[in-house]
């Protein structure tokens, strides 16, 4: 059968990601997930099929537990086969989540300028504001029509120097940004004429600067949060000086599972440090709970932005097996999921809490898994003044505002009736691999920050952090973290119970 013809798929039994953890399994199904298990150690196909088309078609890739869920490499059309004969069995076509980071603008359409005009270009050099240095690897986007998306965008050079091929040597553009990987402050400009040889200049970080997360939360004590356990399922965590990773587990089926630092996005970097850095002004920054105990779950591959359901589900049964309290996942996808699905109800009924970004599809419905209602849902907020004009922030104030004028919720944020909660997501300065710091928006950066004050509230609630480890727990986890949440004025399709207070 031609590769082409082959497809992944999740098998997991009838109640749960491993028997034991909701409706148990029969015998039979047992008994075949062990024989799986056991082909998979011994790197052969499944023989144990009593259906001749599909006993040596289906090829064990990774696993979960030896009875639990199982990765598996098959033909779809064989897929129905497998079901009558393991009818128990559920089979779970593999699906993709991403990072719920808030999208930057995209050129859809190159701007082509006539032949007799392609070779001339508009250099700009972009540098620091605080000492001129030129700032390389700066992504530069210049819509000539926004609304189509068209234009052009192009890489600054070692001398911070980039060449736009816009046709002529002056020429207005509806917007320009101007992106660095970290240490800097974006750049939007409307309605600007760019001319040959123009300079321009990018804020740096001021780490003492009130962000958004700082300003609702301010500097929290070195042990706000000790005692409780929090998981980062996200591009893996670190290394930066002002990050203490405990350990966790790389589940990105073919990588090594030690390897659960940062996959190279800086993305899962960022979200901890909303969480745990242990940073002190002026020299770098701190997360809402310092004190806990964190650990990194990678689920995303290196240097991409696809993990798989399969990937989150080994990640947090893997994060409950390891007694995290809090499992923060800033990363969302499509429909309902029922792997993903039942590794949150298996999380819950062991007394874990997971909480979700709630996508950034400009004021969409909320996705999946934060869609899950046994997931607590995150929408982003924004005060204006809380970062500089003339950024790429400044678009994402849109009403309604809250009670506060000050306060939106951002253009990007998904809502609806799942929105649970709300907090800090547009503009958020935390930490970024190489000991650096950069500034991101999201619900990405919404969800750690709920992450870490819960994880203050439950540090603070010993009867409840002490606990059995069953249902109860988790739902009076919920309970506390909800009960705590003060109404900003929006509606509750936008804030749900509104921001935690501390």
């Amino acid at each position: 059968m031609p590769p082409s013809a082959i497809a992944q798929y999740i098998l997991l039994p009838p109640g749960g990601v491993s028997p034991g953890d909701g409706q148990p399994a029969t015998l039979q199904i047992d008994l075949f997930l062990r024989s799986l298990e056991n082909a998979r150690t011994a790197r052969s196909q499944i023989r144990s099929l009593s259906t001749a088309k599909i006993r040596t078609k289906m090829r064990v890739v990774d696993s979960i537990q030896e009875n639990g869920a199982k990765l598996v490499e098959i033909s779809p059309d064989l897929v129905t086969d497998l079901q009558a004969e393991q009818p128990g069995l559920r089979i779970i076509p593999v699906v993709y989540y991403h990072p719920a980071k808030a999208r930057r603008p995209s050129i859809a359409v190159a701007l082509k300028p006539s032949a007799a005009k392609v070779s001339v270009k508009i250099d700009l050099t972009i540098v620091s504001q605080a000492d001129g240095s030129p700032i390389p690897r700066a992504r530069v986007l210049a819509f000539t029509d926004f609304a189509s998306g068209t234009g052009i965008e192009a890489l600054t050079n070692s001398k911070g120097v980039v060449g736009l091929s816009l046709g002529s040597a002056t020429k207005k553009v509806e917007r320009l940004y101007v992106y660095s990987e970290h240490s800097f402050w974006s750049i939007l400009t409307k309605d600007i004429t760019l001319k040959a040889g123009m300079t321009l200049q990018m804020s740096p970080i001021d780490y003492s600067h009130g962000d958004g997360l700082r300003h609702f939360y301010g500097n929290a004590p070195d042990d706000a949060g000790a005692g409780v356990t929090v998981g980062v399922i996200d591009t893996g965590v670190g290394p930066h000086d002002d990050l203490v990773v405990e350990g966790g587990e790389n589940t990105v089926t073919g990588e090594a599972a030690s390897d659960f630092g940062d996959n190279g996005e800086g993305h899962g970097t960022h979200v901890a440090g909303i969480i745990a850095a242990k940073g002190k002004l002026p020299m770098g920054v701190r997360g809402l709970a310092p004190g806990v105990k964190l650990r990194s779950y990678r689920v995303f591959g290196t240097n991409s932005e696809d993990a798989t359901n399969f990937a989150l589900t080994k990640a947090i049964e893997r994060a409950v097996a390891d007694g995290c309290d809090l499992i923060n996942m800033s990363l969302g996808g499509g429909p309902k999921d029922e792997a993903v699905h039942s590794a949150i109800a298996d999380a819950r009924g062991k007394g874990s809490l997971i909480i979700v970004a709630s996508g950034n599809d400009g004021r969409k419905p909320v996705s999946f898994p934060a869609a899950d209602s046994l997931a607590i849902a995150v929408s982003a907020l924004g005060r204006e003044g809380t970062f500089p004009n003339g950024t790429a922030e400044t678009a994402e104030i849109v009403p309604p505002s809250g009670r506060d004028a000050k306060n939106f919720i951002a253009e990007f944020s998904n809502v609806g009736p799942e929105i649970d909660l709300t907090a800090p997501g547009v503009g958020i300065i935390s930490t970024f691999p190489g000991n650096h710091y950069a500034v991101m928006s999201g619900t990405s950066m919404a969800c750690p920050a709920v992450t870490g004050a819960a994880a203050r509230l439950l540090a603070a609630t010993p009867d409840i952090l002490g606990a059995a480890r069953k249902q109860e727990r988790s739902d009076a986890i919920a309970q506390l973290v909800l009960a705590a949440a003060r109404t900003l004025g929006f509606p509750g399709t936008l804030e749900g119970q509104g921001l935690i207070k501390v």
